[in-house]
């Protein structure tokens, strides 16, 4: 499932080549991913332009010019493609799009989305069904302090805790594991058993983590376009992501795989403390 870098990644290159152009036509092959009839869904969006677009969590927030949202959540194993009318290369095509909204002779295609959906929205509906959203770490209204208040009121397992995302907004299962290894934390670590000085250590792990993500396009598999040769760039800097058996890098011991809350989980067993 695809995680907040992946999102920030996807936002930041459809930005540049969607905001403030005109959707010309939409092709809905799975009228399910949507919160009305394919009709007025179509007509509320021919014409429109999306004036910015929003990362929440795991989901993508399109800001049309009228108001409206256009929410975004591409589920378990959803994809977004964005390319010329006519081009079937780069995974997903025409043929296999549940949703096309075109732009001209540019076109952007969601595919393979399940337990997701594409809702349009008013501003309060929007706002009303992100609400059980937590905060997102990477705000800038988020500071150590805060993020000290957060933690100091929760209890439980660490990696339970940042997947939870009523407590924490956009981190899954896999950077929820590099957050632990870069924290020297082991991911089953009690968050109630956490000294100030681990929890500032966390805090500055998770921001070093995700702004590293970002920076190298995530670990996506699919990338926008034939020209996206950022998606996907993080791979070749995970730490235990999927390295089972593995040398670690920061003392040579070898990467364990487990599972924590029932979620399968890379660590360090030996230099990943309890505190």
């Amino acid at each position: 499932m695809l995680e907040l870098p992946e999102l920030e990644t996807y936002k930041k290159l459809l930005s540049e080549q969607i905001i403030n152009k005109r959707m010309t036509d939409v092709t809905v092959k799975e009228e399910k991913l949507l919160n009305c009839e394919v009709s007025e869904w179509s007509k509320e969006l021919q014409g429109r332009e999306v004036l910015y677009i929003e990362r929440r969590g795991k989901q993508l927030l399109f800001h049309l010019d009228n108001g409206k949202r256009l929410l975004l959540n591409l589920g378990v194993a959803g994809q977004i493609q964005y390319d010329t009318e006519g081009t079937e290369d780069g995974g997903g095509t025409a043929s296999d799009a549940q949703v096309m909204i075109h732009f001209g002779q540019q076109v952007l295609r969601l595919h393979g989305i399940r337990q997701g959906y594409v809702h349009l929205l008013s501003a309060k509906e929007a706002d009303q069904l992100l609400s059980d959203l937590g905060p997102e770490l990477l705000d800038r209204k988020m500071n150590l302090e805060k993020f000290r208040m957060l933690f100091a009121r929760k209890r439980g397992m660490l990696k339970s805790a940042l997947v939870q995302q009523s407590f924490i907004a956009g981190i899954g299962n896999g950077y929820a594991d590099e957050i632990a290894f870069e924290a020297a934390l082991l991911p089953s670590a009690k968050l109630q058993e956490l000294t100030e000085e681990s929890v500032e250590r966390l805090y500055h792990s998770t921001l070093t983590v995700l702004h590293d993500a970002i920076a190298y396009g995530g670990l996506g598999e699919q990338p926008l376009n034939t020209q996206d040769h950022l998606t996907g760039g993080y791979k070749s800097h995970v730490r235990v992501i999927e390295r089972e058996g593995q040398a670690c890098e920061r003392c040579g011991s070898l990467i364990q795989k487990s599972e924590v809350g029932s979620r399968k989980t890379f660590y360090c067993a030996n230099c990943q403390k309890e505190q």
